[in-house]
């Protein structure tokens, strides 16, 4: 599996979309889903990973995949790993003890007529992610092409960081769901305020934190379990450091150096 995007609520899909422009990034229109309760655009990158700006007309049904997230307000509410062969990743995942339920079908239709489908499976839990399948080619999900150029020179999300309440029960879950051993095993990580375990997915680091002091404790009382922070690279020489908190509607965005 890879990671296949991160999916950021926003109010205002428009007002959100000029405020990423501003930025630097190259935001593309994505179209209505399915259902007709939300539409969103795209930020991909050359790496093939994307972010999903999303805004809902209404709010969400509970049983929907993202209700959780949604009202809870602006910001990064989960994320999607692609993978091999859906059905077959779900029932392995399962035989390794995890609950997960899918796959459920899914669709968009883009602003120039194209209707795509997907699949998802999802977990029980929100400090894992959902998976999502291609039915329809995904080249016709992710933009490509003038949309993987970025004036911000961003190319890719080399890291996430998720908060969890329980470690050691977030790492067995991600154990489960990915069949592979933490990249990074649980320990105290000082700089993160917390103990801290990391799974390598593709070329990006998930990192798995639970807090113990500090903002990001604070984000979890408020927040629980989910996304906290999200690391992209770019070339230093034109983007460092953190993006402009008044632009990025409540998600936390750090900029790391493109690898040599």
């Amino acid at each position: 599996m890879l990671l296949d995007h991160i999916v950021i609520h926003v109010n205002d899909l428009d007002a959100a979309s000029a405020d990423y422009r501003r930025l630097g990034f190259t935001v593309t229109p994505g179209g209505e889903h399915a259902d007709g309760n939300s539409h969103n655009a795209l930020i991909s990158f050359t790496d093939g990973t994307y972010l999903e700006l999303i805004a809902f007309k209404r709010p969400p049904p509970p049983e929907h995949l993202f209700a959780r997230g949604v009202a809870q307000g602006e910001g990064m509410i989960t994320y999607a790993l692609l993978p091999d062969d859906i059905e077959a990743d779900v029932a392995a995942a399962k035989r390794r003890g995890l609950d997960l339920e899918g796959p459920y079908p899914g669709g968009r239709l883009r602003p120039d007529g194209v209707r795509l489908e997907w699949q998802t499976a999802r977990a029980a839990t929100p400090d894992l992610p959902f998976l999502c399948a291609d039915v329809t080619p995904r080249e016709l999900r992710v933009p490509g092409g003038r949309s993987l150029e970025h004036p911000n020179s961003a190319t890719g999300i080399s890291g996430l960081t998720l908060v969890v309440l329980d470690l050691k029960a977030s790492t067995d879950r991600y154990r489960s769901l990915l069949g592979t051993e933490p990249y990074m095993l649980p320990k105290a990580a000082p700089g993160l305020n917390g103990y801290a375990a990391a799974f390598k997915v593709g070329n990006t680091v998930i990192v798995l934190v639970e807090p113990i002091e500090g903002p990001i404790l604070d984000t979890s009382r408020d927040t629980g379990e989910g996304p906290y922070s999200l690391l992209l690279q770019a070339d230093p020489s034109v983007w460092s450091g953190y993006a402009d908190a008044s632009l990025v509607h409540h998600v936390r965005i750090q900029v790391t150096a493109l690898p040599k």
